[in-house]
């Protein structure tokens, strides 16, 4: 599957949703850049603003898309739409 755009995932270290969205991602061959928030409540505070007021994690971003969590993600993927998402992302 092609990337045009990146991919953001706001995660925790203990976060079982984090850890299924990222095994998500690279089962596609997806590359993402991962921003953990344990710990530092500035980059929380960040990802909330930037989800639109969302504080669970993940939070996932394609490009400026904001895809919400991992249930999303997952959605997006069953669907069949992971890939048009993306592409619309990147517009």
């Amino acid at each position: 599957m092609p990337q045009p755009v990146d991919i953001v995932i706001y995660t925790t270290a203990t976060c079982p949703y984090c850890l299924r969205a990222k095994a998500l991602l690279r089962q596609r061959g997806l590359e993402f850049e991962e921003i953990p928030v344990d710990g530092d409540p500035a980059l929380r505070e960040a990802m909330t603003a930037r989800a639109g007021g969302r504080r669970t994690v993940p939070q996932i971003f394609f490009g400026e898309t904001p895809i919400g969590g991992y249930d999303d993600l997952r959605e997006l993927d069953v669907g069949g739409e992971l890939e048009s998402v993306l592409a619309d992302a990147a517009r």
